[in-house]
């Protein structure tokens, strides 16, 4: 073989113009199929504004509620109203309700021998 058609094998193996357009070509398929579907906007449900909108109670107004009752919450009610833990429930009566809202919160011990907690008076900050 003469070194001249090595050459030309060797340049025709590396940059072969099939090759390059068969890899552009694989390419496209893969990108029609990343493409990202619509969804057909009939068929999300439409909102009448006739119809009332409930207002969303937050767990932070249920302890809230539950501290402002006159004999005040137990901190197993609390953890049953929000689905919290008992430290989680400790936590937020000492951060949020004492510290951040500034509720004077008490506490008493009834003859049973179960914490209550209570707001003695609630205030707008």
């Amino acid at each position: 073989m003469s070194t001249d058609s090595l050459k030309r094998s060797r340049a025709t193996a590396s940059t072969s113009p099939k090759r390059a357009a068969s890899k552009k070509r694989s390419a496209e398929p893969n990108a029609a199929a990343r493409s990202k579907v619509t969804p057909d906007v009939s068929t999300k449900p439409t909102l009448n504004t006739d119809e009332t909108r409930v207002e969303r109670v937050t767990k932070q107004e249920r302890v809230l509620t539950l501290l402002g009752r006159t004999d005040g919450a137990s901190i197993e009610e609390i953890m049953l109203a929000t689905d919290w833990q008992q430290h989680s429930v400790r936590g937020f009566l000492a951060g949020t309700v004492k510290r951040k809202l500034g509720f004077p919160l008490t506490s008493s011990k009834t003859k049973e021998g179960t914490r209550r907690y209570r707001i003695e008076k609630r205030h707008a900050r």
